[in-house]
């Protein structure tokens, strides 16, 4: 069992923690602030325990020729790539104001910081905790910079290796061991046969010490459902209040009644996984009065009789008597008194029965 770590105020997750449920807001706020707002209330409303975005300096983030070149995209907001993202990019004040409702209304706030400066501004930000985007993941000096600032880190693994997932642990562990992994697919929006859920199992494996969850880019909720049940820990998904609008998350995004359901989903399969004992229920009892067998007699059976395994059959039987597993404990016992054909064979019937048989 991966170990537990706080990774917001009063929010555990690992171990035996619910699955810590992001709602990745990203840039599908149209770089609209009213919007913006709406769209955490509404991850609010549906459920989820964090409403996050995504904080870039783009000058950081982009080196100049990437912020000129033309971006005739149908999901573009300006005639450059860097227009366009200028468009989507909330000021520090606006990003301040965001973070104040997401705490009046009662839902945990942060971003995605998409390069060393937008991590400065997070951590001024007061952040509960870091999110490391997949296409930092392999940014081993922003990865070491990031981890040194002592908060949680949620690390994604898109685009990534098996190996440099492994470097990534080496980096971050020593200076930071509050971090958890996510498997990820960077394909919007992602098919299930890429989804590989296996990674999973294979990260609990390699990296049993940290928490393991998963960051979804699929349609629809029953993939990140499956992950809750193999023990992903933290789940993300990209969060939209409308799949029509201009951008390409929109179409791997859930809207809010697919959020609701994905909420409602996990902590149902949250309960049923219950306990790893495997035993007769409580709830089950009215069902075993009703449906569960017996051992009684194929035939007739005279006092003092040895039983035989001809002698015996298993049926639904009034009364209760031994249940069908005691049958060949009962092979060799010798009976008390007549036993009629059909007749069950409970414990006044045999001499000397096995204290320890289950009745």
């Amino acid at each position: 069992m991966s170990r537990e770590f706080e990774l917001c105020p009063g929010r555990r997750v690992g171990g035996e923690q619910p699955c810590f449920i992001i709602a990745e807001i990203g840039q599908n706020h149209q770089g609209d602030l009213a919007t913006a707002k709406r769209m955490i209330r509404m991850a609010k409303d549906c459920g989820a325990d964090c409403a996050k975005f995504q904080k870039s300096e783009l000058e950081y983030k982009f080196n100049k020729k990437a912020l000129e070149r033309p971006y005739t995209s149908e999901h573009s907001w300006g005639k450059t790539y860097g227009e366009h993202k200028r468009h989507l990019e909330f000021s520090h004040d606006q990003y301040r104001d965001l973070k104040k409702y997401a705490e009046e209304i009662g839902i945990f706030f942060t971003a995605s910081g998409m390069d060393e400066m937008a991590v400065e501004f997070l951590h001024e930000l007061d952040v509960p905790f870091f999110k490391v985007g997949s296409g930092d993941t392999n940014n081993f000096p922003y990865l070491e910079k990031t981890a040194k600032k002592g908060r949680p880190m949620v690390i994604s693994s898109g685009m990534q290796s098996m190996n440099t997932m492994h470097k990534v642990y080496q980096i971050v562990k020593p200076i930071n061991p509050n971090f958890c992994f996510l498997q990820c697919t960077s394909a919007y929006p992602l098919q299930p046969e890429d989804v590989n859920l296996r990674v999973i199992s294979a990260y609990q494996s390699a990296f049993p010490d940290i928490p393991i969850g998963y960051s979804g880019h699929e349609t629809g909720i029953a993939i990140s459902v499956a992950a809750v049940a193999m023990g992903a820990k933290v789940v993300e998904r990209h969060v939209t209040l409308d799949k029509t609008w201009k951008g390409s998350d929109h179409q791997a995004s859930l809207e809010p009644n697919e959020l609701a359901e994905l909420v409602k989903a996990i902590r149902t399969v949250e309960k049923a996984m219950g306990s790893p004992v495997k035993q007769l229920l409580p709830c089950e009892m009215a069902c075993n009065e009703k449906l569960g067998k017996s051992v009684v007699a194929k035939v007739t059976i005279p006092e003092g009789a040895v039983l035989t395994l001809d002698m015996l059959t298993v049926k639904v039987g009034e009364p209760k008597g031994f249940p069908p597993e005691a049958i060949f404990d009962l092979v060799g016992q010798k009976v008390k008194k007549n036993i009629e054909e059909d007749e069950t064979i409970t414990e006044q019937a045999v001499e000397n029965h096995v204290k320890n048989m289950k009745c």
